[in-house]
């Protein structure tokens, strides 16, 4: 008996070809999350009796970041920006900066994360809404980012307004950009919690300096 062979006609084989393409995963994934030393850890308790708690808001960031590739700008000083499909955040990008920062925060001070739920206590909650207005990655050069955010103690009518400028050197490659962006997170955190005991430590504060 013979064996048919059957033959696909050219465009579908094309499109078979193109669809194999879409399919492939992406070559690296990387976290902006990073250890807290612990040296770094404070105090968890407020008067040295009762818990701190903090609730970190979703984070506005520009809208050409709200995605899980990669963003970077071109090292030659072009508006262009590349958009790296094979390089991206384990989520998307405003999720893993949020994941980030409360558990920057929370390690920082040894503070209690509801970020998410689970709290069972009628104590306050230190509330944090965070924007990130400006984030510029160049490979082989910098990080530069810009932080303001404010802090709200849930039982309080008082606000606290705080910015700040932060940038890294980074060497070339994504990896370097990456741990470059991490450091960037992780200072902008540590800003952060020492916003959160000043607050603890000024009652009249309404603003910082970090």
């Amino acid at each position: 008996m013979k064996t048919k062979h059957l033959a696909y006609p050219a465009y579908l084989a094309a499109a078979l070809v193109a669809l194999s393409g879409c399919a492939s995963k992406p070559d690296n994934y990387y976290t902006l999350a990073s250890p807290v030393a612990a040296a770094d850890a404070a105090p968890s308790t407020i008067g040295g009796t009762a818990p701190v708690y903090i609730e970190l808001a979703p984070v506005a960031v520009p809208e050409r970041l709200a995605r899980p590739q990669m963003v970077v700008r071109r090292p030659d000083g072009s508006v262009q920006v590349d958009v790296l499909e094979q390089h991206r955040w384990a989520s998307s990008f405003e999720n893993e900066l949020r994941d980030a920062l409360a558990s920057g925060i929370a390690g920082r001070l040894g503070a209690l994360d509801v970020t998410k739920g689970g709290r069972q206590s009628s104590l306050p909650v230190w509330r944090i809404a965070v924007q990130l207005r400006q984030f510029d990655a160049v490979d082989g050069a910098r990080v530069d980012a810009n932080f303001t955010w404010t802090l709200r103690r849930s039982d309080e009518a008082r606000t606290m307004i705080c910015q700040l400028s932060l940038g890294e050197p980074v060497g070339s490659g994504m990896d370097a950009l990456a741990q470059g962006a991490q450091r960037v997170t992780s200072a902008a955190a540590g800003a952060i919690a020492r916003s959160v005991s000043a607050a603890l430590a000024n009652p009249s504060a309404t603003a910082c300096a970090t």
